[in-house]
């Protein structure tokens, strides 16, 4: 491939992807992230703990006269610290959602996986120690909404690596493959 070509995507990709610590001349091929589907889950269930909070704070003021005003208190102080909880947790997994990416670049497979705030880890492969990519569906849930695993597994010590939750398709399947055994053909 032609060096200015070369220069001018790794510089573009460095602009687009400034968490990456690219070498020289290298620049990303492509980049998964986590399914739109799982977006909507967060979304859904952060909007149903609110919903059903706030529906019960509706019963409580309808039968308020029922209470004291020290139980009043409480159970609004108690939904309240609901309300909270359920925006920080939906909150935590939108951060948690964000923080899912994996980067094929033309050199190397680079995976950054987080299971919390508080836990993460960071996956780098040379495309030569790539023996095979594959993409699996299991289910009518991931079949109906496109999405599943994709797995790198290494030559040598047999390390899988997995980015579960990804839309990949056939396509993308085939030029990741193509790219692997292009690299190690140079």
């Amino acid at each position: 491939m032609d060096k200015s070509l070369n220069k001018i995507r790794h510089e573009r990709s460095k602009r687009d992807f400034p968490g990456l610590k690219l070498e020289d001349d290298e620049f990303v091929e492509f980049a998964f992230s986590r399914s739109k589907i799982c977006l909507l889950l967060i979304l859904g269930c952060t909007s149903l703990g609110l919903i059903v909070v706030l529906f019960v704070f509706l019963l409580i003021l309808m039968k308020q006269d029922m209470l004291d005003a020290m139980g009043r208190n409480f159970l609004f102080i108690l939904l309240t610290a609901l309300l909270v909880a359920a925006v920080i947790i939906g909150a935590i997994s939108y951060s948690i959602y964000r923080g899912n990416k994996l980067f094929i670049t033309n050199r190397h497979a680079i995976q950054f996986v987080m299971t919390s705030p508080f836990s993460t880890s960071v996956n780098i492969i040379e495309l030569s120690k790539v023996e095979d990519a594959s993409f699996k569906q299991e289910g009518i849930i991931q079949n109906m909404f496109r999405y599943g695993t994709f797995r790198l597994a290494t030559v040598g010590d047999e390390t899988t690596y997995t980015f579960k939750y990804v839309s990949v398709t056939p396509e993308t399947l085939k030029a990741v493959s193509k790219l692997i055994s292009s690299y190690k053909d140079n």
